[in-house]
């Protein structure tokens, strides 16, 4: 490929130099990194979780090698490589340029499957090279805005892209059938989610967390608390801080920055950008209402 013939980049050893990780915000099942990709060389040998390799800045040529499937083409913003756990590949890049790395453990993988109604066993993620697909390119944006931001949303709504992102990668990369259909929670089950919530509002809630709760895998539960309630979950939890937010500024005096902390927001500011949203009022016309 004429395009790769550059010895400038095409002779030096591929290399990374990270952006942003999300190793501290503890997100459950799988980790994002963007990087400064070198033009060169490189090599993943028997990377132990699946990857999704997404590229989000220049368009280059390039060439990719997993399983013996060789793939040489321009790639462009959006374009991906899939490789599960336990394969290897091999890049050449004959220029710089950004990428986004999604890393899901086959633990996610396997919640994911059992959400589907499938058996875990069965599911096996095949590799794919020079992928175009809206849906994964959609939620790995979202990670790549969720890991940028300065003022995060809950982990519970980060866990849920990367369930649905685990989901997707199952519908497109592994030969399964058909998921099975659900109805949504118990009345009982749904009561002791909600009441949970609403106990725990200030903690840092995860889906994980709240799918025990109900008893069911991460994945039925994002299913089956839409059905019953016609929210996301992490939608529902942001409602519950701002009613118990707007609660505690009509009828006491505690600082916004300290009601903002009780249920949960980040800070002041984001508290107001989710009442405002959710409610149409900002705090500080609250208060001044008084």
């Amino acid at each position: 490929m004429e395009a790769l013939s550059d010895t400038r980049y095409v002779e030096r050893p591929l290399e990374f130099t990270k952006r942003a990780g999300s190793c501290s915000r503890l997100w459950s099942g799988f980790k994002v990194g963007i990087c400064d990709a070198s033009g060169g060389t490189g090599e993943t040998a028997d990377f132990p979780l699946h990857q999704v390799l997404m590229l989000v800045g220049p368009a280059i040529h390039t060439t990719c090698r997993c399983d013996g499937v060789v793939s040489s083409r321009f790639q462009r913003p959006g374009d991906f490589d899939v490789v599960p756990s336990g394969y290897s590949a091999t890049w050449i890049h004959a220029s710089p340029t950004i990428a986004l790395f999604v890393n899901v453990t086959p633990a996610l993988v396997s919640t994911a499957a059992e959400g589907m109604g499938l058996n875990p066993a069965c599911v096996a993620i095949q590799p794919h090279l020079n992928a175009r697909d809206p849906r994964i390119e959609h939620l790995c944006r979202a990670l790549e805005a969720e890991l940028l931001t300065e003022e995060p949303f809950d982990r519970v709504y980060a866990d849920g892209l990367g369930l649905a992102l685990a989901t997707q990668l199952i519908r497109h990369y592994a030969p399964v059938a058909t998921p099975r259909i659900r109805n949504g929670l118990s009345k009982g089950r749904l009561r002791k989610v909600t009441d949970y919530i609403g106990d725990n509002l200030a903690l840092d809630l995860s889906l994980s967390e709240l799918a025990d709760v109900a008893s069911v895998s991460p994945s039925h539960f994002k299913m089956l608390f839409k059905a019953s309630v016609g929210l996301p979950v992490h939608q529902y939890v942001i409602r519950r801080r701002v009613e118990s937010a707007i609660d505690l500024i009509v009828s006491g005096t505690l600082p916004l920055s300290d009601v903002a902390l009780q249920v949960g927001f980040a800070n002041q500011s984001h508290m107001a950008r989710c009442m405002r949203r959710f409610a149409g009022v900002t705090p500080g016309a609250l208060r001044h209402a008084e």
